[in-house]
């Protein structure tokens, strides 16, 4: 039995690394392939960081811990999770996450729907453009950036 053809993911230059904040980012699926449904993204952290409180008004948003230890806040809740374990982050909710484990974290992100892994990819810088080492960020230009996709801070990032 065959089914509709639908592209392949996992090559091209969404797959290439950049800098966001501090942590390397991925842009795994785009959202142009799924129609804008969703898109889905990989982050890389250090232990201790936590992007600053902030509100999606668009998308929602289901964290996968697939390496490492990882606080999510979620409203006024908080979540400790270990590789293997998920939260969700719905649209319109103040969330944030801080990276527990002393050898950093891996989280995939869906989000549903698409268009705010653009955000990320407009404020990232190529890996291959720094020699591997993160570049200093200015976190108020990225947050001043964030009107278009509809994403506001509501706080710093958790500790």
């Amino acid at each position: 039995m065959t089914g509709p053809s639908f592209p392949a993911f996992g090559r091209g230059p969404e797959l290439e690394p950049f800098w966001f904040l501090g942590g390397r980012a991925r842009i795994l699926i785009p959202g142009g392939m799924t129609d804008f449904r969703f898109s889905l993204m990989e982050f890389v952290h250090a232990v201790g960081h936590g992007p600053p409180h902030h509100v999606h008004e668009d998308e929602d948003a289901v964290w996968f811990v697939l390496e490492g230890e990882v606080a999510f806040f979620v409203g006024d809740r908080r979540h400790d999770l270990v590789a293997g374990q998920v939260a969700y982050g719905p649209r319109g909710v103040p969330h944030s996450y801080l990276v527990r484990s002393p050898e950093g974290a891996r989280i995939g992100v869906l989000f549903s729907p698409a268009c705010i892994e653009e955000f990320f990819r407009a404020n990232g810088v190529p890996v291959a453009d720094t020699g591997g080492l993160p570049p200093e960020f200015d976190q108020a230009m990225v947050m001043a950036s964030s009107g278009p996709f509809h994403l506001r801070v509501t706080g710093t990032p958790p500790s």
